[in-house]
């Protein structure tokens, strides 16, 4: 059994489409669990497949593991490792756990209707195992040439599922799966076993869509001479209606989550969560959710991906969010004001890109909304000298009221829309300190300022 300071675990994202909320989800916990552990999480690009795979991509997927502060321990890339694919080919043709077939995709796909109108399972029948040697040298003369494909046992793969608990899996219903293509290109299925005995991962998370594909593959690492990893399987999610979530579904990528706004803590945190037995809570730190993690917690039930819940949740961490978290940032959105000005807001904002509207009615030129002139003018008059503290604003409030008469709604409400241009927002106990007296007197005045 691994120890816990020996636990290597691995994200291996194809790099032919930018990272959703789903596949990020296996990365987060992957990455957990690596961190809680005290071992090593991989980053691994298998871009075996150069049709699709792009440069392009698996730059943008490491951008987004970054700006998750999903930091990787060691790196290592499928296209540079195909010599290594090679040797476990000529292994498993050496042993005879693979053979070469001949179907073209059209033969079997009319042998899987065949089978399914018989009311069988659509497995591959075997037939390749039955030609002579003359007939495969016929066949590859004429210029077919073959796929090759992995020998499963007819045997039952039990394991203790990290998540799902006890497993089993009869190989009976399983085709032999390709592990080589015609053009001689590995498949995901090999080039991942070769990668994951080799690199050293001792336990595997993914989604629950890989379980058949994982039985197949406990064969082939015993077959290739080595202890199958640590099994884990998560529910995968679906959006708020049931449906699965694709990597095509734009709207909830990474790239487009960053673009619009969102705070990565608000992503990692409910990305966390989701689908356990935790609540969903602010965190602002990512260490956090390594102190809270526990594989254990995943259920087996399918999560639903509400956005509406990512973007409630953005806002409570940014409501509770220290200012040297995000000082850097304020400063490059052009926003001063320091913590007093952060305080003020925070509790104000969805986004943090909402901070430059407060920023504007401090420092820039503002709309006053005046309904009323004279009410307007009389608190004026009576607007106290600087400089202010946060009991500036209770102290002339209660000056306009014992001139005016005014109280309640009737009172407040005139004097916040003529020195902010709203009708809601900060406390004006924090936020009147921040704005220059000559700008609050221009605009009780109905002037821009």
């Amino acid at each position: 059994m691994t120890s816990e300071n020996n636990v290597t675990v691995r994200f291996a994202p194809s790099p032919t489409g930018r990272l959703h909320v789903g596949n990020t989800r296996t990365a987060l916990v992957n990455w957990l669990y690596a961190r809680k552990a005290g071992g090593t999480f991989l980053l691994r690009m298998d871009d075996t497949d150069d049709e699709r795979s792009t440069e392009e991509y698996a730059t943008g997927i490491e951008e987004d593991l970054t700006w998750l502060g999903l930091t990787w321990d060691r790196f290592a890339r499928q296209s540079d490792r195909l010599e290594r694919y090679d040797a476990a080919v000529e292994k498993l043709k050496a042993s005879g756990r693979l053979y070469p077939c001949y179907e073209t995709q059209d033969e079997l796909g009319l042998k899987r209707k065949a089978q399914l109108s018989a009311g069988g399972p659509p497995v591959y029948d075997r037939a390749a195992l039955k030609l002579s040697d003359a007939e495969k040298a016929e066949k590859e003369a004429s210029g077919i040439q073959p796929h090759w494909r992995f020998l499963l046992l007819h045997e039952e793969e039990r394991w203790t599922d990290l998540v799902r608990g006890e497993s089993h899996y009869h190989m009976t219903s399983l085709s032999d799966p390709v592990l080589l293509r015609a053009d001689g290109r590995p498949i995901y299925t090999l080039a991942s076993v070769v990668d994951d005995i080799e690199l050293g991962v001792t336990h595997i998370l993914r989604g629950e869509d890989h379980l058949t594909n994982s039985a197949a593959q406990m064969q082939l690492f015993k077959a290739l001479g080595a202890e199958p990893p640590v099994m884990g399987h998560l529910s995968l999610l679906t959006d708020v209606e049931g449906q699965g979530l694709s990597k095509r579904l734009g709207s909830l990528s990474l790239e487009q989550l960053r673009a619009d706004g969102l705070e990565a803590m608000a992503v990692n945190t409910l990305l966390a969560k989701i689908g356990t037995s935790d609540p969903v809570e602010p965190r602002q730190r990512i260490e956090q959710l390594v102190e809270d993690f526990d594989i254990s917690k995943f259920s087996r039930a399918t999560p639903g991906f509400d956005p509406a819940e990512l973007e409630a949740l953005n806002a409570k961490i940014l409501h509770e969010t220290d200012f040297a978290l995000v000082s850097e940032r304020l400063a490059g959105l052009g926003i001063g004001g320091g913590e007093a000005f952060w305080l003020a807001v925070r509790g104000n904002l969805e986004k943090l890109a909402d901070a430059a509207l407060w920023w504007q009615v401090c420092e820039g030129e503002v709309d006053p909304l005046i309904e009323d002139a004279d009410y307007a003018a009389a608190a004026a008059q009576h607007l106290p000298a600087e400089p202010w503290d946060t009991d500036t604003w209770r102290s002339w409030a209660d000056t306009v009221k014992a001139e005016t008469g005014r109280k309640g709604k009737q009172l407040f409400m005139p004097l916040r829309e003529a020195v902010t241009g709203q009708s809601r927002g900060p406390d004006m106990a924090d936020l009147l300190p921040l704005i220059p007296r000559g700008k609050v007197l221009a605009r009780l005045q109905g002037q821009r300022a």
